[in-house]
């Protein structure tokens, strides 16, 4: 068996590569051990109610996502979120309490809905004023908890950063790396020194551009599917890999397969287990990006019959707060087209840093959790009409302090191996965006190497 190119993992990034090499014409072999492809992405319809048991969206700022759904005439059924009525809750002391209006993430931009706010002490509230006067600085990478408590406090970090950041990455501000997770704060911190001037000054250019976050009107499943139409996907694990005078053998549940380059577009703790072989080193520094799992209950209900509050498009749940519940969304406020509109569907979030054990429970057992739960935040009673479980394994990669010099190692170790290269979430952004850039310009990469092949 040959193929020019292998690509081991059919998610987003490596189905964006396989559709780049398809179109271009390169023979490839797109590898997936899981049953289906997408990845994270799993999208079903139940009664009317599009569930998303990983991702519901992407930033629209980032526009490689948008680009390839133009291009596969998906761009009719783009649709933004509900900003005009975003409403997000942050619980504390158990109750309730709306995020103030004008943050952006943990800066504050506008003055009275933050000094009104009972979210944060009055402590907070003058160290965010104080905050204004800071000079320009520049300091080693350090952890985003050191960063935002330097910047606003403690409380800042408990009640805004941690709740925000863990519904992104699921991770552990103290281990998150703030040059790798919170870049453009660290670049105004270096610039202007305080954070919020510098975003009070942005803030013209940022306003306008439609939703800040968009999906599908079928979910995003809707995507995977239909790049899914213009490859082909194969059934099989990549278990071993060798160098050739040529390029790579490739061992394929028990077959080999000759391949000029490989696209390594699984999670980076996969990645790592290949690449060892080639390069010691190399897999070690893969090895070294963790990754934390997680797990969604969405739960839909009769909205006559609906009997607890109706918080906004969701409320999240500070780590200082926590059982087991991180956050819930309310989906249909969230987003239209995403049930008829005598349903109320939510989708509770469990998991992340510290929980992965979560993924253990019997699905019964998640479901009585978020009930429970539901239950003492929303007063909620009622039971829902049907409940769907989903896992999310080992699938949200942690940027930890000093992951950009791992990086750029591991971009120098990639050097010495000609035609092998990543895609995924685990190295340079974590969204849907970053993921189809990095499968595209791996396939991008092993075209010119293909091409200069061709001319020598």
């Amino acid at each position: 068996m040959s193929g020019n190119v292998v690509i081991a993992g059919a998610g987003i990034s490596g189905l964006s590569a396989a559709y780049d090499l398809a179109k271009a014409g390169e023979p490839y072999a797109l590898i997936e051990k899981q049953s289906r492809p997408g990845g994270v992405i799993q999208t079903t319809v139940r009664d009317g109610c599009v569930i998303e048991g990983g991702p519901d969206s992407f930033i629209s700022q980032k526009p490689e996502a948008l680009a390839l759904i133009k291009e596969l005439g998906l761009e009719q059924e783009v649709i933004g979120s509900n900003d005009a009525t975003r409403v997000t809750y942050i619980l504390r002391r158990g109750k309730l309490v709306r995020m103030p209006e004008g943050f952006r993430m943990i800066v504050p931009t506008r003055v009275w809905p933050t000094l009104r706010s009972p979210l944060l002490g009055l402590g907070t509230k003058a160290k965010m004023g104080f905050e204004w006067f800071r000079k320009p600085a520049t300091y080693p990478d350090r952890s985003v908890a050191e960063f935002v408590i330097d910047h606003f406090g403690r409380e800042t970090l408990d009640y805004l950063a941690e709740p925000l950041l863990a519904g992104v990455y699921g991770g552990d501000p103290s281990q998150m790396s703030v040059n790798s997770v919170l870049g453009p704060f660290v670049e105004m911190e270096k610039k202007h020194g305080s954070l919020a001037k510098a975003v009070m000054k942005s803030r013209p250019a940022a306003a306008g551009g439609g939703s800040l976050f968009r999906t599908l009107k079928g979910g995003l499943g809707v995507l995977t599917a239909k790049l899914e139409e213009k490859v082909d996907v194969r059934r099989g694990t990549v278990e071993a890999i060798e160098r050739t005078a040529a390029g790579f053998r490739v061992r394929i549940d028990g077959s080999w397969m000759d391949a000029a380059s490989l696209i390594l577009a699984c999670p980076a703790w996969a990645a790592a287990a290949i690449a060892a072989s080639l390069d010691a080193r190399l897999g070690e520094l893969l090895a070294m990006i963790p990754y934390t799992s997680s797990a969604t209950v969405a739960m839909c209900y009769d909205s006559a019959k609906f009997d607890g509050i109706r918080a906004g498009h969701g409320f999240l749940v500070p780590h200082v707060e926590r059982k087991r519940l991180a956050a819930c969304t309310f989906v249909n406020s969230k987003f239209d087209h995403r049930g008829p509109p005598n349903r109320i569907l939510v989708r509770c979030f469990f998991g992340g840093a510290g929980d992965d054990a979560v993924l253990e429970e019997l699905d019964d057992a998640l479901v009585a959790m978020a009930q429970a739960e539901l239950r003492t935040i929303l007063g909620l009673k009622v039971e829902p009409l049907f409940a769907s479980v989903a896992r999310c394994p080992r699938s949200m990669a942690q940027y930890t302090v000093g992951h950009s010099a791992r990086w750029s190692e591991i971009q120098e170790r990639l050097t010495a191996i000609p035609g092998l290269f990543l895609a995924g979430n685990g190295y340079t952004g974590i969204g849907i965006p970053d993921c189809i850039r990095m499968g595209r310009a791996a396939a991008a990469a092993a075209l010119k190497d293909a091409a200069i092949a061709s001319s020598s």
